[in-house]
């Protein structure tokens, strides 16, 4: 089992930068892809970045690119979304997530964190 836990949320104007955290522990070596997911009130959960715990690879959603960071810190077991030039349309509920091989896809994510809000105001 593994257990994510996320803190960093909050609110902040159109603009502004926030980072988020998320910090595995249990059988964390089984989870070798750690992402982002979003969820606005309404909408699917769509993917917004993903790392290789063992590479450092990363990959982003187009609309994150190039504002989104993913990064991780192997020795906290914590891997971190530094956000930037926030938009209202980031608005949403960010969730960790792992998995043994693929974490870009829900289907194929393992373990889930409990969430937390995102609010950007214009």
């Amino acid at each position: 089992q593994v257990q994510l836990v996320e803190s960093g949320g909050g609110s902040v104007q159109a603009g502004g930068s926030l980072r988020l955290s998320c910090t595995a522990s249990g059988y964390t070596s089984s989870s070798t892809c750690m992402g982002w997911f979003r969820q606005a009130p309404g909408k699917a959960r769509e993917w917004v970045a993903r790392i290789s715990t063992r590479s450092g690879s990363t990959a982003y959603a187009d609309s994150v690119k190039g504002r989104f960071t993913i990064s991780q810190d192997n020795a906290k077991n914590t891997i971190y979304l530094q956000m930037n030039t926030l938009k209202p349309d980031d608005t949403a509920m960010y969730y960790c997530a792992a998995a043994p091989l693929i974490c870009h896809l829900e289907g194929a994510v393992n373990y889930w964190g409990q969430g937390t809000q995102v609010t950007v105001s214009s």
